[in-house]
């Protein structure tokens, strides 16, 4: 859609002139030749940016500036003759974004206006950011509303201005990428590199060349001397994903440059200095690890220093009306953009168990928009497996039902004794350690 501008321009020879470099440049140009002009057409439509002359037949060009200002969501660039620095200096006291004094090039009015336009565009996406953090608790690209994910907001924004070790721990397609990410450009670091590990996915072979780099000649193929990633993120972070996944011979020396900050490349004998700060993620139980031998417990710990734990889209499905909603408005599709959901195919989505967590959503909204010819998604277009695992039904399984029972049923007996656990606890039937448990489990505060 072309960017519009109103121009007020009362010289003949100017406005021509005007219109036709704006007209080249792509946009869409409303001309006014009077004051009465101009206020009749920002009544009858709304403009990207408004440029108007100072001096006018019929009007003072600063009046139609507070005017702007005051009733439209609109940038204003005010021209002025002589070099006039009184006008120019008031224009900008009533909020002008910006004056360009008379006579001017084609070239500088033209790239003034473009800077309009790109302040005007960073405040419609700061706005509907503010919109959507009022709307879903969210950091860029991780989205929830759900007291689970206000939790791991929260500890996200304790945590991101120290330096210690994170391990982010949750089931594959949780998102422990964006909480890295997330932590990463909360802190001091942010303007430092963040580098990205999948230990999972490099050969034993070479794990220890991309971590701490090698020398030219090291191995076969080793022609240059190549920086490993610690190298590259000095000053910044290492992301270490599928912590879980690195070989036992590696561990060690992982160890070291966790506790001394220090490595050599292989074949190498110079001792360098890495100062990062790591954050890993796994989707194994590092603990029942360490108990089979299959990784270091000394590593272990100096890894969870601070963990956080995601939750499975299982236990938030509150959050799937915004995490769709976070999709469609990211999607290059513009049609994809008005889709919703029928009633019935949002019951379906709620109670399936998401074993691929968000990333499935993703994919299962990916393929309805593929398949829909409509802009309503209806329960038969939802992929059938997500109906076998509920019985063919689409109805939550005896199980999700008794669970949800008994979470309301503890919430209304907390909020009886006011949040006295001991007495709750008491009238519930168990003990305060397994209400605890349970509290936690079911997230609730």
């Amino acid at each position: 859609m072309k960017e519009t501008i109103l121009l007020i321009e009362d010289e003949k020879l100017m406005r021509i002139t005007l219109v036709d470099a704006l007209k080249s440049a792509g946009y869409g140009v409303v001309a006014s030749e009077t004051g009465k002009e101009a206020l009749d057409s920002l009544k009858n439509g709304s403009f990207d940016v408004v440029v108007t002359d100072v001096k006018l037949p019929d009007a003072d060009g600063l009046n139609i500036l507070r005017e702007v200002v005051q009733f439209h969501d609109t940038q204003v660039i005010v021209m002025t003759a002589y070099g006039t620095i009184k006008n120019a200096v008031e224009a900008m006291k009533l909020g002008a974004f910006d004056y360009i004094t008379k006579p001017f090039s084609l070239e500088e009015f033209l790239i003034l206006v473009e800077r309009a336009l790109e302040i005007k565009k960073l405040r419609e996406e700061n706005a509907r950011l503010k919109k959507d953090l009022n709307r879903c608790y969210s950091f860029p690209n991780m989205i929830g509303e759900s007291t689970a994910m206000k939790k791991v907001f929260s500890l996200i924004e304790r945590i991101s201005s120290s330096d210690s070790t994170v391990l982010i721990l949750g089931e594959s397609g949780t998102g422990k990428e964006l909480v890295a990410s997330a932590i990463h450009y909360q802190s001091k670091r942010k303007d430092m590199p963040l580098i990205k590990v999948n230990c999972a996915a490099l050969p034993e072979g070479l794990i220890e060349s991309e971590l701490f780099g090698h020398e030219k000649g090291t191995f076969t193929g080793a022609v240059r001397m190549r920086p490993g990633r610690f190298e590259l993120a000095d000053g910044g972070t290492v992301f270490l994903d599928e912590i879980g996944d690195i070989p036992l011979s590696t561990q060690a020396k992982l160890l070291r440059v966790i506790q001394e900050k220090t490595f050599e490349r292989l074949g190498g004998t110079d001792t360098l200095h890495a100062d990062v700060r790591i954050c890993a993620a796994t989707n194994r139980n590092l603990e029942e690890d360490v108990k089979q031998g299959r990784f270091r417990e000394d590593l272990y710990y100096r890894l969870n220093v601070i963990p956080v734990t995601l939750p499975p889209l299982r236990e938030r499905k509150e959050d799937i009306p915004c995490l769709i909603d976070f999709f469609l408005s990211r999607s290059k599709d513009k049609r994809w953009r008005n889709v919703r959901f029928s009633k019935d195919a949002m019951n379906a989505l709620f109670a399936y168990n998401y074993p691929g967590n968000i990333r499935e959503l993703e994919n299962i909204l990916e393929r309805c928009l593929t398949f829909s010819a409509s802009d309503v998604i209806e329960k038969k277009d939802l992929p059938s497996f997500i109906f076998k695992e509920n019985g063919g039904k689409g109805q939550p399984s005896l199980s999700d039902v008794a669970a949800e029972a008994e979470k309301n049923y503890i919430m209304r007996v907390l909020k009886a004794m006011k949040g006295n656990k001991t007495r709750a606890a008491e009238i519930l039937g168990i003990s305060r350690k397994t209400l605890w448990e349970k509290i936690n489990a079911y997230g609730i505060e």
